[in-house]
């Protein structure tokens, strides 16, 4: 689209809320346009585009408006329309002090800055990821996270394949192509209208990332089974689950939030499914899972976390988490664990999963899990990927990585309650 330049106000004016950060950004940006219903759909793109470049790069861009003269506000809105719609839509509308600034600005190599500011990572965050990683790939991850993540979708096989998906896009206009690893996984160029599609009006596909149909796979639930996905929220993986169980068995969709499991009701419709069965908890302490122990065959717990593996998607929260919230999450993810180990039969599988890339949220809390149970067993991720015929090179845990495998970055371990 053509900029407009009151474009530049209202970016500056959205960017100053969002960085106040008094919460998630894209609530912040949803609340800014219906406050202001004129904008339209193309004008919304690129602010909201902007607004998350500097997100996303906001010590780098902090660092480079410090260089230049006037509001350092409005040079961080610049940076990150610069970044979204390039610096020859702006010239015309910016003074040529400004102008030359970009242009300057523009020269400068990024890996010519400090380490530190080019990361655009908190402190602590670096810390914690360091162990991690060897040499340069640490700067390798900080990089992909600079970028927004693609549009994955999921062919749900109850209704069409993934050949089926592709050709409706294709047919659509719509460019798209096979993800690398999950075998129903379709990964879009751009970020196109899928509702108004008939593929998506009729369920053939879902919007699903990559790396969240792979922690399905792990849950590998078979016809007629009983599933528990835990943690349900809007219900993407409860429907994965759904379709690979082909609409047998039971499966429970359980939430604490009302609102959330309201978002799952309109895709369930779509999907085809007649085996999923949403349920409202009040805690992981419910009594309607302590009527389930010991009863179900596989249990997903997507738990509670900081969220830091989406970072692509919400770059606000790597300004927003800190070392305090991190250790209060903790006792929370291990206690729904340790309650939804109670609904696992013997032989039974329990995959805990979390959408962090940090110890301190994943390894920690499932060694301490298996401390504290015994009758669980850690089974090889590797193992359960070769089992489903998923090319993924893995060791004891599934480890995604947005600069390794284009996900986002996800967690998860099997556990097997033994016979």
């Amino acid at each position: 689209m053509r900029l407009h330049g009151f474009l530049i106000g209202q970016t500056e004016t959205l960017l100053a809320e969002v960085l106040r950060l008094n919460g998630p950004a894209d609530a912040t940006t949803s609340r800014f346009f219906r406050a202001h219903p004129k904008l339209g759909h193309a004008e919304r793109g690129v602010i909201a585009e902007a607004v998350f470049a500097v997100l996303r790069r906001r010590m780098e861009f902090a660092h480079l408006a410090e260089s230049g003269t006037g509001n350092p506000a409005r040079r961080m809105a610049l940076l990150g329309l610069m970044q979204t719609v390039g610096r020859n839509a702006l010239k015309p509308f910016v003074s040529e002090a400004e102008a030359t600034w970009l242009e300057h600005v523009s020269r400068i190599d990024p890996e010519s800055l400090p380490l530190r500011i080019r990361l655009n990572l908190p402190d602590w965050i670096c810390q914690a990821l360091g162990p991690q990683f060897e040499g340069a790939e640490l700067a390798q991850l900080a990089a992909a996270l600079n970028y927004p993540a693609p549009l994955d979708l999921r062919a749900n096989p109850v209704k069409a394949s993934r050949d089926d998906v592709l050709g409706a896009l294709s047919k659509a206009g719509i460019e798209a192509g096979a993800t690398p690893f999950a075998p129903l996984g379709v990964r879009v160029v751009g970020k196109p209208a899928l509702m108004k599609l008939d593929a998506f009006q009729q369920g053939w596909l879902e919007v699903q990332d990559e790396g969240s149909q792979l922690l399905c796979s792990l849950v590998a639930p078979r016809r007629g089974e009983m599933i528990v996905d835990f943690c349900a929220g809007a219900g993407g993986k409860t429907l994965a689950l759904g379709a690979a169980m082909r609409s047998t068995g039971r499966l429970y969709a359980f939430d604490i939030s009302e609102r959330r499991l309201a978002k799952l009701k309109p895709r369930l419709a779509r999907s085809g499914l007649s085996n999923v069965n949403p349920v409202l908890i009040d805690s992981e302490h419910d009594a309607k899972i302590k009527r389930l122990a010991g009863k179900i065959d596989r249990v997903l717990v997507d738990a509670p976390c900081s969220g830091l593996g989406t970072l692509r998607r919400n770059p606000d929260l790597k300004w927003r988490q800190s070392p305090e919230s991190i250790a209060e999450l903790a006792p929370k993810q291990a206690s729904i664990l340790a309650s939804a180990a109670r609904l696992v039969k013997k032989g039974g599988r329990l995959v805990y999963a979390t959408c962090s890339i940090l110890e301190a949220e994943n390894e920690a809390i499932v060694q301490q899990f298996l401390a504290d149970h015994p009758d669980f067993a850690l089974v090889p991720v590797r193992d359960v990927l070769a089992e489903q015929r998923i090319e993924l090179d893995m060791d004891d845990y599934l480890k995604l990585w947005p600069h390794r495998h284009a996900t986002d970055g996800f967690f998860a371990a099997v556990l097997e309650r033994q016979s």
